[in-house]
Formats: structure tokens, C-alpha cells, sequence
């Protein structure tokens, strides 16, 4: 007697279930790019530590330890002029922290792997839309920004030779931060599609520096109002923004811009960095 084994069919859905969705594989997929970024640093932290505190360390060290101790600082040999400037100097250089490093941790590796690495190549074979690689590169930058602007903070209880009072805000900081990190991150994102690899040096000098020294880093923004031009003109700075928030979040007496606008300004810097990034990534990367 011959037995007929039938084979059964699977249940229903069974073998759907075995399938991934392309929601499911874009989350996959961008989860691990983002890991394979995070851990790429976290090999080389101790470099990223050092690049990353060197800014801060040396402009917190020149302007509130070595000036107060030569009597050169702002407002001379007044204490609670140099007091109040280095609570001013705090929250722009938290700022600087983010889009320096934002920056050069999206624009330099875009320009090396658009470049002779072609490493960009392998990233877009990953099972996630050209645009939402451009997406990731915008959330390491970020992460990277927070980290540098965390690393501020023990450096301003150490180094000046005043003392920092710091009131923070801190439903302010959490939401201000974040947006920063992404539109400094956003904005490397658009340089570093832009920027040919032969043209990198000119990054800093015309980009870069232009953004420090006119981001209201050493100065609150409100103070420019002898010098009105320049008050208006450096409104398309979105450092300026980012200092007057911080400004608005650590330090307490200090005059700032709105919050309102603040918020406005740098969501609209995000967006908009964010549609030029990631277009600008699609391009180069069809070309």
C-alpha cells in the first residue's frame, strides 16, 4: 500500500511574513548605516575628543583665562563685567561646538567619498531611497554635534578664571539643541555636495570663518544696534541663531533675541538645508 504524502500549505500570511516591508528594510537599512558611522567613531574617539575640544579649549582659554589674568578681558579688571562675558563666550561657543563640528563631520567625508574613495558607492547599493542616505549622513552630523557641545561644558567649569554662572533652561536646551545639531549637520550636508574635492580649502575660508566671527559668538546679537547694517546682514547666519538660543538657555541677565524667532528661523534653515542636502546628494550621486 503507497502512502501519498500531501504537503501543506502554509498558513495564511505565513510567507508574508517571511517578507520584509520596505518600511521594515528602509528602517533596517538606515539603522545600520547609522550604526556603522557610530561605530567608526567610537574607534577613533579619542582623535574625535581631541579635534573636537580643541576650538573650544583654546578660545575659552584665551578670552577668559588669559585676558582676566593680563587684565585684558572685557570690561578690563571689572569682575562682574569678565563674570558676565564668560557666561556670554559659554553659549556661543556651545554653538560654534555644533556647527563646526556638524560640518566637518558631513561636508569632509562627502567631499573624500564623492572624491578618489568612491566609498559613497557602496552606501546607495543599501535597500533605502538615494535621498534618505543623505538623511542619515544629516543624523550623524548631529549626533556628533551634541556630542561636541556636551564636551563645552566641562571645559567652561575648568578653564576661565572666573567664575561661570550658568542658569539652565532646560525645555529650552532640550529642543534648541537638537534642531541645531540638524541644521548644522544639514548644512554640511549641502556643502559637501556642492564643494568639488579641488575646492575643500576654500571651505573654511569662505564659509567657515565667516560664520564664526560674524555668528554673535563673542557678543549678543542685540548689542549691534550701533552698527544696524550689520545687525540685519547677519541675520542669514543661522550661527547667530543658535548662540542668541543658547544664550536664552544657560545664561540668565544676558538680552537675546526672541525665542520665537529663534525657533522659526532655525526650523527654516532646517528644511531648507535639509531639501538642498539631500537633492543635492541625489544628484551627485546619478552623476
Amino acid at each position: 500500500m503507497t502512502t501519498t504524502v500531501t504537503p501543506t500549505s502554509p498558513a495564511p500570511g505565513h510567507e508574508l511574513a517571511r517578507i520584509r516591508s520596505p518600511l521594515t528594510a528602509y528602517r533596517q537599512a538606515f539603522a545600520a548605516l547609522l550604526q556603522r558611522d557610530l561605530h567608526v567613531l567610537l574607534k577613533s574617539l579619542p582623535l574625535f575628543i581631541v579635534r573636537t575640544i580643541m576650538q573650544p579649549l583654546l578660545l575659552m582659554f584665551v578670552f577668559t583665562y588669559v585676558f582676566p589674568k593680563i587684565g585684558q578681558g572685557i570690561g578690563g579688571r571689572d569682575p562682574g563685567e569678565q563674570v558676565r562675558f564668560t557666561g556670554v563666550l559659554v553659549a556661543g561657543v556651545v554653538g560654534l561646538a555644533i556647527v563646526f563640528q556638524g560640518i566637518q563631520a558631513v561636508a569632509l567625508p562627502l567631499v573624500q567619498e564623492f572624491g578618489y574613495s568612491k566609498e559613497i558607492e557602496d552606501r546607495v547599493l543599501a535597500p533605502l531611497p538615494t535621498k534618505m542616505v543623505g538623511v542619515q549622513k544629516i543624523v550623524t552630523g548631529m549626533v556628533q554635534g551634541l556630542v561636541a557641545a556636551a564636551l563645552v561644558f566641562p571645559i567652561a567649569a575648568v578653564v576661565p578664571a572666573t567664575a561661570v554662572h550658568l542658569r539652565i533652561d532646560w525645555p529650552v536646551l532640550l529642543t534648541l539643541a537638537p534642531l541645531a545639531g540638524w541644521t548644522a549637520a544639514s548644512l554640511g550636508l549641502v556643502l559637501g555636495t556642492r564643494v568639488a574635492p579641488h575646492n575643500v580649502s576654500y571651505l573654511f575660508a569662505l564659509v567657515v570663518l565667516p560664520l564664526t566671527f560674524l555668528g554673535a559668538i563673542y557678543y549678543p546679537w542685540t548689542t549691534l544696534g550701533p552698527v544696524r547694517w550689520l545687525k540685519i546682514a547677519v541675520l542669514i547666519n543661522p550661527l547667530v541663531y543658535m548662540t542668541e538660543g543658547f544664550r536664552a538657555a544657560l545664561v540668565a541677565g544676558v538680552p537675546h533675541m526672541a525665542l520665537g524667532w529663534i525657533y522659526v528661523a532655525l526650523l527654516g534653515f532646517s528644511v531648507a538645508f535639509t531639501l538642498l542636502g539631500t537633492d543635492g546628494f541625489a544628484r551627485r550621486v546619478v552623476t
